[in-house]
């Protein structure tokens, strides 16, 4: 039974906006890292490439700003972007690291997260979300705010005088 149905290929279409928002939003890390650390903009590029996952570029921002040497309102300011790029990645992953299911009865797909969780004597697998108006909805916020945060991030680019 369908219920509030979506249109799955505008779905995707979105997950795909997300995925240009979310890649480009990371990106403007290189831009902190250049400002934080004091090199230049080539050589952050090359951290930035070199540290092959976000929790590693975000975790490189968040210790770069946590440094004695960082003002304390400069600090604030840095640790609160990337605790909103962190809000925004759990959504991020749901889409990304997934697969589809469709049910044979006609009702929404699923997303189910292809990820194995071990807990202490079992593994925990397939965690699935519904794809309805609300996960479309969702999706649609998540791109607004990652939106909102790279113009935040050129902003304390700008502020702070870091590299552009």
């Amino acid at each position: 039974m369908l219920t509030d149905p979506i249109d799955f290929e505008a779905f995707l279409l979105s997950i795909g906006k997300l995925n240009y928002a979310w890649t480009n939003t990371e990106s403007l890390l290189i831009h902190l890292i250049a400002g934080l650390s004091g090199m230049d903009k080539e050589i952050a590029t090359v951290v930035f490439l070199t540290l092959n996952t976000t929790r590693a570029r975000i975790d490189m921002v968040e210790r770069l700003a946590k440094l004695d040497r960082t003002d304390s309102a400069e600090r604030k300011h840095i640790l609160a972007i990337t605790k909103r790029i962190k809000n925004q990645s759990a959504l991020r992953n749901r889409y990304n690291h997934c697969i589809y299911a469709f049910d044979s009865d006609g009702g929404n797909p699923r997303s189910i997260l292809m990820r194995i969780a071990d807990r202490k004597d079992t593994l925990k697998m397939g965690q699935t979300h519904d794809l309805d108006k609300a996960a479309a909805a969702d999706v649609e916020t998540a791109i607004g705010e990652l939106g909102q945060i790279n113009r935040d991030i050129w902003m304390a680019v700008r502020d702070f005088n870091y590299p552009g």
